[in-house]
């Protein structure tokens, strides 16, 4: 499992263990092993970004242990200082990662790519009729990608070039907002309604959806054995939520009374965007808010068609908005994060 230090590699290591397998974390010399203290778990340092290096890497771990039976891709990045990083380490390293092990004979299953619902872009946002109580449509496997970030970008970049690695057997993931314990993004909004604010995105209503990491991680280890060479699911908890849903129940786990709601209108989410990620590149440092970011909170529709998961994968979430928000914030007191 690649990526296994970060929020949802973590997780997978966990969830992997506890089904018996063999776990190997793929961790750069510099990752935290904060979450990854289980005797059980083997470790093995790859540099996805030099091919040589990468290579030797491999090369020497199928000499001395054999092929892995199964790959996880995790590893990548949602925010960077320039745009060219995305493309970098989101596209060229996981094409690397596969190739490699490929030509090298170091796997012998399946190569499960963990991509984003952001790969879609704003498709299917015009009103739908007949729809009670719901604006937009799902997306679903018909409708063509158009991404407008260049994380998306990136990450469908690299999904296309995993169709081009002769004799991968793959399958992608696509979940979207992934929240849960050790999350410090969704841990901003809780920080928020902490000081009684819940800002949203835009005039318009938004229509939200949300997956916790646990069951992300389930899909991740059903896609080994379960699906179709080469599709790919679109993974949600099954509902949908107004833009306030997230925040209301955050002010429920954590006990918070009276919020203040700002909707801050696109333009000036736009401007705010564009000045916090220019200073913070001036600083050399990467930020929240970002022109990716904006691009991301000003999308209206977050529905997506998940039949194929559940038909294909024999993926079943287990956790809806309420529960997973109540056992992230349990966690986040638990650590002293609130």
């Amino acid at each position: 499992m690649t990526g296994a230090s970060g929020f949802v590699g973590s997780f997978l290591v966990e969830h992997a263990l506890a089904a018996g397998a063999e776990v190997w974390a793929a961790v750069r010399p510099t990752s935290s092993r904060r979450y990854l203290t289980d005797g059980r778990i083997r470790f093995v340092e790859l540099d996805l970004g030099d091919e040589a290096t990468l290579r030797r890497q491999i090369e020497a771990h199928v000499g001395a242990e054999g092929p892995w039976t199964a790959c996880i891709h995790v590893a990548g990045v949602t925010k960077c200082l320039h745009e060219y990083d995305f493309f970098r380490v989101n596209t060229e390293g996981t094409l690397r990662l596969a190739r490699t092990l490929q030509e090298t004979g170091a796997l012998r299953g399946r190569f499960v790519f963990v991509s984003s619902l952001s790969v879609m872009g704003p498709v299917r946002e015009k009103p739908v009729a007949g729809a009670p109580g719901r604006r937009y449509a799902p997306i679903t496997d018909a409708d063509e990608p158009r991404p407008d970030t260049a994380y998306g970008r990136s990450k469908l970049e690299a999904e296309n070039g995993l169709a081009l690695v002769h004799g991968l057997d793959y399958v992608i993931l696509r979940p979207t907002g992934v929240y849960g314990p050790r999350d410090k993004d969704y841990y901003l909004m809780a920080l928020s309604v902490k000081r009684h604010i819940d800002t949203a995105a835009g005039l318009r209503p938004q229509e939200l959806t949300f997956v916790y990491v646990r069951d992300l991680a389930d899909a991740a280890l059903l896609a080994i054995s379960h699906g179709q060479k080469g599709a790919a699911y679109f993974l949600t908890d099954g509902g949908v939520y107004g833009s306030s849903t997230f925040t209301r129940l955050l002010q429920q786990a954590m006990g918070v009374k009276g919020l203040v709601r700002i909707c801050v209108p696109l333009w000036m989410l736009r401007a705010v965007c564009h000045v916090a990620g220019t200073l913070a590149a001036a600083r050399g440092r990467t930020s929240t808010l970002n022109a990716d970011k904006y691009h991301i909170m000003k999308q209206r529709n977050w529905q997506c068609d998940t039949t194929p998961a559940r038909n294909e994968l024999g993926w079943q979430p287990a956790y809806d908005l309420e529960r997973g928000v109540a056992e992230t914030v349990a966690w986040y007191k638990q650590e002293r994060w609130l």
